[in-house]
């Protein structure tokens, strides 16, 4: 008897084991999905502020956003003052005192002192006033809209998600604010000063079913590039590894170390200076398409980080150094050129408008200065708001767009500037770029999948070779 009861309790086991064995091999058959994300944007958020149109740019009026987080564990038994010193450098010591005084950085909701000791899980807020850079002012063409998919040919120079000083300047927003499409799924993303073909799941199971075929490679993509030299007729095939040297601004190289890379290249056109190029990536490594021409001596010819001169006559090719990409980022770091606004006088501010140093592209390689901090629902842009009219007048002068977003909140003029007299953005102006400053001759064509193809037209600098492009490239 005990050896029958004995034998039903192991077969209870053995069918249990068998069942979860089941159970995993069914989950490894059905992948799970990563990397999926929906913004989840509401109508709140999107009326922080507007944008207007400046120059042929799209740009943002200032307004204030609250940054918040919960205290790390290096900063417990440290003030309040030195983490923000220490940790926080887009501001100055000064700047943070005035702002924790003010009530602008606060702990647990309450007005804290410079000397206020951080403990576990403290929430901290800080409250600022910001300033985004402009991007070019072309509308969103949207190639496809149905009630799964949204497929764009995104301008260059306008990121996808918010990322450092961009919030609204950003595609997402931009999606939301202007064409009432919210709640979007990302499928992909291309680099910021990258244009074309960009796509968004409205649902959840599209947002599946895409994300599925960019992991198992099942989407074929061809990019076009204008490149530095004479590319070589022949078809190209780069596999060189890629490893990420800075993931805050964004640089990679070449390096044994790295992840496997694979893009072919051929050559369309030469016009003694510069080659039109197609490009079409197996990979989908970080800046792949960017590095590996930059690693075959052939950089995008205003590619504002791989073809920097801090790079030196060769442009990097063959492989660089960890210690030459730091050199570079320091370089980069440095192309920012700003002028203080004399609030007292707006003649002598008009002068040093006309004078100041040009910024170069590098310039929108900016950080958001407050990493640390998560972004939050809390926009009080009506708090403590003023006009200094010496900033409104020299402004104005450059001013000569309509708003974009009537709807979003009263718009009646549009060279109306916010001022903050603690914003350290506000003392300054900033050259506008001009808009080939913002364009890289880098562009997705064509995106295809195992039953469905988008495509977009050539960009302007490619446009005059059209007639001599050949047909898409195939691999050998």
């Amino acid at each position: 008897m005990a050896d029958i009861e004995g034998k039903v309790v192991e077969s209870k086991r053995a069918r249990k084991r068998k069942a979860k064995t089941e159970s995993r091999k069914q989950h490894e058959k059905v992948p799970k999905v990563k990397n999926i994300k929906n913004p989840g944007f509401d109508n709140e958020l999107l009326k922080e502020t507007t944008c207007y149109l400046r120059n042929g740019l799209r740009c943002v009026h200032p307004y204030y956003f609250t940054f918040t987080t919960y205290c790390k564990g290096r900063w417990v038994g440290r003030s309040l003052i030195d983490v923000f010193k220490e940790e926080f450098q887009s501001e100055t010591q000064e700047y943070y005192e005035k702002a924790i005084t003010a009530g602008k950085i606060t702990v647990n909701g309450d007005v804290a002192s410079c000397k206020t000791i951080l403990k576990d899980n403290d929430i901290i807020c800080n409250k600022v006033h910001r300033h985004e850079p402009p991007v070019v002012g072309n509308p969103l063409e949207i190639i496809e809209l149905t009630d799964e998919l949204v497929v764009l040919n995104k301008p260059s120079s306008i990121p996808v998600h918010p990322c450092g000083r961009y919030r609204h300047n950003t595609i997402v927003f931009l999606l939301g604010k202007e064409h009432g499409l919210t709640n979007l799924f990302t499928i992909h993303r291309i680099d910021r000063l990258t244009s074309g073909i960009l796509m968004f799941a409205r649902i959840l199971s599209k947002a599946q079913e895409l994300e599925s075929q960019v992991r198992n490679r099942q989407i074929e993509k061809e990019y076009v590039c204008k490149v530095q030299g004479e590319f070589p007729s022949e078809e190209v095939l780069c596999e060189e590894p890629i490893v990420v040297v800075s993931h805050k601004i964004g640089v990679c190289r070449v390096s044994r170390d790295g992840k496997p890379c694979k893009t072919l290249f051929k050559k369309i056109s030469y016009d003694g200076n510069s080659s039109i190029v197609k490009c079409v990536p197996h990979t989908g490594r970080m800046h792949q398409i960017r590095v590996h021409l930059q690693w075959l001596g052939y950089p995008i010819i205003n590619d504002p980080i791989y073809n920097h001169e801090s790079w030196g006559p060769l442009r990097g090719k063959h492989g660089v150094s960890d210690q030459l990409v730091y050199k570079v980022i320091s370089e980069l770091a440095k192309s920012s050129t700003i002028t203080t606004i004399n609030s007292t006088n707006c003649n002598d501010a008009e002068r040093q408008k006309e004078q100041y140093s040009q910024t170069s592209t590098c310039d929108l390689i900016d950080q958001a200065g407050s990493s640390e901090f998560e972004e939050t629902n809390s926009s009080n842009k009506d708090e403590s708001v003023e006009q200094q009219s010496c900033v409104v007048q020299v402004m104005n002068s450059r001013d000569n767009g309509d708003c974009l977003n009537q709807d979003s909140q009263s718009c009646t003029d549009t060279t109306e500037q916010y001022y903050d007299k603690d914003c350290s953005e506000c003392q300054i102006i900033r050259r506008d770029p001009t808009r080939s400053e913002l364009i890289m001759c880098l562009h997705a064509v064509s995106y295809k999948g195992p039953d469905w193809e988008f495509k977009t037209g050539l960009p302007s600098w490619a446009e005059e070779e059209k007639e001599t492009s050949s047909p898409l490239i195939t691999e050998k």
